[in-house]
């Protein structure tokens, strides 16, 4: 399996393995990833009100990501599996490390980590649904890449209203080779991003 266009490297090819042998931890770790991803597209709304050509578009991908933390949720309710709380993987708080602190460089960084989040959370995707054949749970993750992929390129898009296209481009690649880094260096958790 390739990576992303966007990532600067493939995920570990014991990840899916790993998810498969711990899936009710990951589903879990789904669960708070999908409602994090909505809630940082909330307060993306609030921070940077003044920047119209965000709001609806970051107002749909909210709601996108609720009703996928909702779809999680019924798969760990199928399966028994409570939602508690989890200890969050070190990877999003690494990979914000390299968001420049000044605006608008910021705002481009902020935007360009979420969609490498996305791009990242779409290739473990494709892994598990692969790695499930032919467990119904394969089918939730196949419906869900699609989506994945596509937050990936709104936030990219979203970007471009930022920066000129060369920057957003040379920036992207930037932050990708440090997301390759970080996810490196990160405790192969049974996590999305782990």
């Amino acid at each position: 399996m390739s990576a992303s266009p966007s990532l600067a490297a493939p995920s570990d090819p014991g990840w899916a393995a790993r998810a498969v042998a711990h899936l009710d931890e990951v589903l879990v770790d789904h669960a708070h990833c999908e409602k994090k991803a909505a809630s940082t597209a909330v307060s993306l709304l609030f921070t940077y009100a003044e920047h119209t050509a965000l709001l609806a578009p970051l107002a749909r991908l909210a709601r996108e990501e609720l009703v996928h933390f909702e779809r999680v949720l019924a798969a760990l309710g199928a399966r028994g599996v409570p939602f508690g709380h989890q200890l969050p993987s070190p990877y999003a708080n690494r990979l914000r490390s390299a968001i420049r602190p000044d605006e608008p460089a910021r705002l481009l960084d902020t935007l360009l980590c979420l969609s490498l989040i996305e791009a990242r959370s779409c290739e473990r995707m494709r892994l598990l649904a692969a790695a499930l054949e032919p467990d119904p749970l394969a089918d939730l993750y196949h419906g869900l890449v699609e989506a994945e992929s596509r937050h990936h390129d709104v936030y990219v898009e979203l970007a471009s209203g930022v920066a000129r296209e060369a920057a957003v481009r040379a920036r992207l690649a930037e932050l990708a080779r440090h997301e390759a880094a970080v996810l490196a260096a990160t405790p192969p958790l049974a996590r999305f991003h782990g």
